[in-house]
């Protein structure tokens, strides 16, 4: 899918919205003051893994940035409130978080798809994040554990990442889909603050048609490493020595 095609959407049912180091978070929750680090995309890609299981995000020492993409009810909402919730929210089924901007420009078409117009970046605790990848299992993780689908409150899939033409990468992103408390506790406990970037996202979507991919800023990514072993082995990450967590 080029960028030219974003409106179109391509549909993954198992990734739908549900209802320094690696950066400076500052206190303001508007795009136009969000004020994360960012940096050329070219210049991050040369930095990064071609290939493997890599959990690419924005990060500081306390907290890291995850990406979800809704309709504006429920971005209003988590918003003004710091929290995810309101009447169009649904605690009953499962809700997608993810740590690559890329992939959510993918995902959400640059914040034209339907439902996905608002793109929000989640900033929560890095303890909590941690938390949710020791509970996040793929059913081939499932099905070795002998767990059942009922017991799973935390869906880990390794989907290829994209360009910002929408083109599939060698790499593997990380997707994580939360329910029952675990979904909660995201939403109203472990968020520090949320920020709603949908105007940065159609500045960058207009620089990458114009003047091309060589002009595009995206959020600084790093790689990101639990500081759990167990965590990585349940992950199956391709861990790096030259990584920092």
């Amino acid at each position: 899918m080029s960028s030219k095609d974003v409106t179109q959407p391509e549909i993954n049912e198992d990734a739908s919205e549900g209802g320094a180091t690696a950066g400076s978070f500052s206190d303001s929750q508007n795009s136009d003051s969000w004020s994360f680090k960012k940096e050329n995309y070219s210049k991050q890609l040369k930095s990064w893994p071609h290939t493997g299981r890599h959990i690419l995000a924005h990060y500081d020492e306390s907290s890291i940035v995850v990406y979800q993409a809704y309709k504006a009810s429920i971005a209003e909402f988590a918003v003004q409130n710091q929290r995810l919730g309101g009447p169009h929210f649904s605690f009953d089924r499962m809700s997608w978080i993810k740590t690559s901007f890329m992939w959510m420009m993918y995902r959400s078409g640059w914040a034209q798809k339907d439902h996905q117009e608002h793109v929000l970046a989640i900033q929560i605790s890095r303890k909590g994040f941690d938390s949710i990848l020791s509970k996040a299992y793929t059913m081939m993780k499932q099905k070795a554990a002998r767990l059942e689908t009922k017991d799973i409150e935390v869906r880990l899939q390794w989907d290829p990442d994209h360009d910002p033409h929408g083109e599939k990468l060698t790499r593997k992103a990380i997707q994580l889909g939360l329910k029952g408390k675990t979904l909660l506790d995201f939403a109203t406990t472990y968020i520090c603050a949320i920020h709603d970037i949908t105007d940065y996202v159609h500045k960058q979507y207009q620089v990458l048609e114009t003047r091309g991919v060589q002009d595009l800023e995206t959020p600084l990514e790093q790689i990101y490493i639990p500081g759990d072993p167990k965590i990585c082995e349940l992950l199956d990450l391709d861990v790096q020595d030259n990584s920092k967590s």
